[in-house]
C-alpha cells in the first residue's frame, strides 16, 4: 500500500467558505434582509385580521368596546423600524463591517416579529 501523494490530499481538503458568490455569507443576509421586507406587509395584514377574526376585535370594530390597549405609536414604530433596517441592510456594502449589516437584519427581523406580536396581543 502506497501513503496518500500530497497532491491527492490537496484534493480531498475542503475548500473555505467562499467571501463571495452564491454561498457567501453577504449573499445571506441580502436574501434575510429582502424575505423580511417582503413578508412585512403580510405579516402586519394576517395578524390585523386574526385579530378582526376574534370576539373582542369584532366588539372593538362594530361597537367601540373591548379594544387593544396597544398604542399606536407602537405599531408604527416597529414597522417603520423594521421597513427602515431592511432598507439599510440592503444599502449597507457588503464588505464593509458586515457584522454591522448582519445586526441590522436581526434588528429588522426582531422589529417585525415585535410588531406582529403587538397586533396580536389585542386579539
Amino acid at each position: 500500500m502506497s501513503s496518500p501523494s500530497p497532491r491527492s490530499a490537496a484534493r480531498t481538503a475542503p475548500a473555505p467558505w467562499p467571501a463571495t458568490g452564491p454561498r457567501s455569507p453577504a449573499r445571506a443576509l441580502t436574501v434575510c434582509s429582502v424575505a423580511g421586507l417582503v413578508l412585512l406587509l403580510p405579516t402586519v395584514l394576517v395578524a390585523w385580521l386574526a385579530v378582526l377574526a376574534s370576539e373582542s376585535g369584532a366588539d372593538c370594530l362594530m361597537y367601540g368596546e373591548r379594544c387593544p390597549t396597544v398604542p399606536g405609536a407602537a405599531l408604527w414604530a416597529c414597522f417603520w423600524a423594521a421597513a427602515g433596517l431592511g432598507v439599510l441592510a440592503l444599502a449597507w456594502p457588503r464588505t464593509r463591517w458586515p457584522a454591522a449589516r448582519c445586526w441590522a437584519v436581526v434588528l429588522q427581523w426582531g422589529a417585525q416579529l415585535t410588531l406582529g406580536a403587538l397586533i396580536l396581543s389585542g386579539a
